[in-house]
């Protein structure tokens, strides 16, 4: 029998880190889906059903952190902070907003290692 793949949706306002973020946990053999801004994402979560998001913070009009709100009253997903802010507000900001951790961006080997651990 073959092992389903987990899903992976990113949502992130930069479309050149969504095409790298893809194309990396797709290598590690995840089936991953992007989203290029926090508009619809309730919607897409409902409709793809992903294992697991990764959300960035820092977004016009809709941050993450709201976002991530929103989505907690609608929807049974984990969400992960996927920022390059630094560890003290994304601590800070995972506790507010009552999701499953962060990833800080730019380090693969932590972004690779993160997910695979959260999607346990």
């Amino acid at each position: 029998m073959e092992k389903f793949k987990k899903k992976i949706l990113v949502v992130d306002d930069d479309e050149m880190l969504l095409m790298a973020t893809k194309e990396l946990l797709t290598a590690e053999g995840y089936d991953v889906a992007t989203h290029v801004s926090g508009f619809g994402v309730i919607n897409r979560i409902t409709t793809s059903r992903p294992d697991i998001v990764l959300l960035d913070i820092n977004m016009p009009a809709l941050s993450g952190d709201n976002l991530a709100k929103l989505v907690l009253q609608r929807c049974d997903v984990p969400i992960v902070f996927h920022s390059s802010n630094d560890e003290d507000s994304l601590r800070r900001a995972v506790a507010e907003c009552r999701v499953k951790g962060y990833i800080c961006k730019g380090d693969i080997f932590d972004l690779k290692r993160k997910v695979a651990t959260y999607l346990l």
